[in-house]
């Protein structure tokens, strides 16, 4: 008999004491929310909400219609909840507080309404993500600072993928759970219980067309990969690239695989592409829970304190032995060169 999210969220609700009935809810309004969207995605081209809006974010980046379209369509579907404080969004400067009346356990939702909103030209996957933080009771009201949390205070994130079919994958601290939209009865059905992530990969996802703006431990990673069984690795690796984190991770959750967006050198001042709230500590949270690692190649991802709401970050994630190959080739590179006249000076001192 096949299980429901309602089924799920249910049986979670009376066994799971970490967390109020309306949490749960909340997590049910999300998932209501990414289906509203699912639907704005598909009729898109009809609906004429392809392209662009002729506006930029906050992030100075082209908005695209569905930009728009998608982070109205959540922040609507959000804001009856009782326990929700206030929200985030990678599309809105400031945050958005909801009204509600403050009370010991409430939370605080953060999302990318549309991940890859620019595949929606080329019908290719995009997505939603979502994370959602505990916000301090002493609190009131709520600021910009509640959000800037690590993320391993995140107490649940998840996904939605909008390709061939509409999937929810979701984790509240314990294991992954992946969920397939029927389109027939509205409900998802969990069809990916307890997701896991292999720990070795013969497969990448990265965008060459920046090789050129990489620093020498990435060059040196995907050189070894690129020379396949004739290189230092002794195998041969296949590359996927999806232009969408969402797509790009979701198939590193269902057969393995490592994702890298790196720091490079055009964007030195930033420390990386992605936004660290809104796309890295969620995706991280779900890889980790997943078996896998997330990495920016110095630090564990979930471990860095914001400092921003929009912070931008490297990221590094998927299977645990590549991630820890990477992750050992910026430490060596980190390495100070010993200095010659010092190196020089032992030698006369030897001699």
């Amino acid at each position: 008999m096949s299980t429901s999210l309602s089924s799920f969220i249910a049986t979670r609700c009376t066994t799971d004491d970490r967390h109020p009935v309306a949490f749960y809810q909340l997590i049910h309004s999300i998932a209501q929310t990414c289906r509203a969207i699912a639907a704005a995605v598909d009729r898109s081209a009809l609906a004429g909400t392809t392209g662009s809006a002729g506006v930029a974010n906050v992030q100075g980046e082209e908005q695209k219609k569905l930009d728009i379209v998608t982070n109205t369509l959540m922040l609507e579907g959000t804001a009856n909840n009782d326990v929700l404080a206030a929200v985030a969004s990678e599309e809105m400067a400031r945050i958005s507080r909801t009204g509600q009346a403050r009370k010991a356990g409430q939370y605080l939702l953060l999302f990318d309404p549309l991940d890859g909103s620019s595949n929606v030209d080329v019908n290719a996957p995009v997505g939603t993500i979502f994370s959602i933080l505990r916000c301090a009771d002493s609190t009131y009201p709520v600021s910009e600072s509640d959000f800037l949390q690590p993320g391993t205070a995140q107490v649940c994130a998840g996904y939605a993928i909008y390709g061939a079919a509409t999937m929810l994958v979701l984790t509240l601290g314990d294991g992954v759970d992946g969920f397939t939209l029927d389109r027939d009865s509205g409900e998802f059905v969990l069809t990916h219980p307890r997701m896991t992530i292999p720990a070795s990969t013969r497969e990448f996802a990265i965008n060459t067309a920046n090789t050129r703006f990489w620093e020498a431990p990435v060059n040196r990673y995907i050189d070894e990969c690129l020379a396949g069984a004739n290189g230092p690795r002794k195998q041969d690796f296949n590359m996927r690239w999806v232009a969408a984190m969402v797509a790009d991770v979701h198939r590193i959750l269902l057969r393995g695989g490592v994702f890298l967006y790196p720091q490079d050198t055009r964007e030195a001042s930033r420390f990386g592409k992605l936004r660290l709230l809104y796309e890295a500590n969620p995706m991280s949270f779900l890889v980790e829970q997943a078996g896998g690692m997330s990495s920016t190649g110095h630090e564990r991802v979930m471990d860095i304190q914001p400092h921003a709401l929009h912070q931008r970050i490297a990221v590094m994630l998927g299977s645990r032995d590549e991630v820890e190959r990477l992750t050992a080739y910026h430490q060596q590179a980190a390495q100070p060169v010993p200095d010659l006249v010092n190196a020089l000076r032992h030698l006369w001192t030897e001699y």
